[in-house]
């Protein structure tokens, strides 16, 4: 791993969301699985996509929030993360303008509720890539 998304090719879909989850080292597979794993969960019409080296999800139009994994970590961004309630901790270095998120070192850094919560709010909002609501 390096300090840089992987180099995945583009895709759309669970499959490449899959492979892309089981080719990283532990502990960010795990972690990454059960980032996966709370957003199906959590969003019924789930949608997966590989892109730039990182799983992206949406619902409906557009994409709402991705996962990546890094040495140490795995972060979850929210697109259009500056509209939650809380805004997530994580400051815009490296993800964006508008974007937040958090950083998980560990699967007991993955705290459901809040994270779970950022998921139903991003996803009531217009997504990247999609039309306008």
């Amino acid at each position: 791993m390096t300090g840089r998304a992987s180099p995945a090719k583009a895709a759309v879909g669970d499959k490449p969301v899959f492979a892309y989850i089981a080719s990283l080292p532990q502990p960010q597979r795990g972690i990454a699985e059960a980032v996966d794993a709370l957003a199906a969960a959590t969003l019924p019409s789930l949608q997966r996509s590989v892109k730039w080296g990182m799983a992206y999800y949406g619902v409906g139009d557009g994409w709402c929030f991705s996962s990546g994994g890094f040495v140490g970590h795995v972060k979850l961004m929210f697109i259009n993360g500056v509209a939650l309630n809380p805004v997530p901790p994580v400051t815009p270095v490296g993800m964006g303008k508008a974007t937040r998120g958090v950083e998980l070192a560990s699967v007991e850094d993955l705290d459901a509720s809040p994270l779970a919560e950022w998921m139903r709010q991003v996803a009531s909002v217009p997504g990247v890539g999609g039309k306008k609501r």
